[in-house]
């Protein structure tokens, strides 16, 4: 970014005209993590709605649990918005550095693997917490207000599809990374991984949400 203001300073319609122009921070990965942030603050809200209500002592609880898990994992993806931002922000800066003699590539070409190393380990951060996020609207969408279950599938769905993109941010990079980084042979597995957890909870979210519209 082109200034200091903090992603998460900004009003929500001067966010979303930075998202839509040319310049390339934000872009998706801040945008996945925000996402995700917001399915995590859905997740809160469940909470908050079921929280001393008679019809759901039994799982006061852990609901109380969950809606303090779900706070934590919005906090940090709120905080990996502004990291991916920044990250990102210093491989464009990297990519401007002069390249016309030897020390000033060799420079560059330092500079720049660095940033890249953080454009993707970021993100793939963020899609860790984004599939704890998932892991909790999963586990409240059955026991949570039955009024508030379309919120617990929203929740799923925000997290879900901030995991996906994240991971696409780190597929992304991953190929401007120096052939001897250990990251490029752990993150293919770690990707595996979570995209199988993004599926599998989301369809189990989903399920559950489906069942408590149902039988209202």
């Amino acid at each position: 970014m082109g200034d200091s203001t903090q992603l998460t300073d900004l009003p929500l319609h001067e966010f979303l005209e930075r998202l839509g122009s040319s310049d390339p921070v934000p872009g998706g990965g801040s945008a996945a993590a925000l996402a995700a942030a917001m399915g995590a603050a859905l997740v809160a809200m469940v909470a908050e709605l079921t929280i001393g209500r008679p019809a759901y002592a039994e799982h006061e609880a852990t609901i109380r649990h969950l809606r303090f898990d779900a706070l934590d994992r919005r906090t940090e993806l709120l905080s990996l918005a502004q990291q991916d931002a920044t990250a990102y922000d210093a491989v464009v800066r990297a990519r401007h550095m002069p390249k016309d003699l030897e020390v000033e590539r060799t420079a560059r070409t330092d500079a720049l693997q660095m940033a890249m190393s953080e454009a993707a380990r970021i993100p793939l951060r963020a899609a860790v917490v984004a599939s704890e996020v998932l892991d909790l609207a999963e586990r409240i969408a059955p026991i949570g207000n039955r009024n508030a279950a379309s919120d617990a599938g929203v929740a799923a769905q925000l997290a879900a599809a901030g995991l996906r993109g994240a991971l696409l941010n780190v597929r992304i990079n991953l190929p401007y990374l120096a052939d001897d980084d250990p990251f490029l042979q752990s993150a293919p597995i770690e990707i595996a991984r979570l995209e199988g957890l993004a599926t599998a909870g989301e369809q189990a979210a989903l399920a559950a949400v489906d069942e408590r519209l149902v039988s209202k």
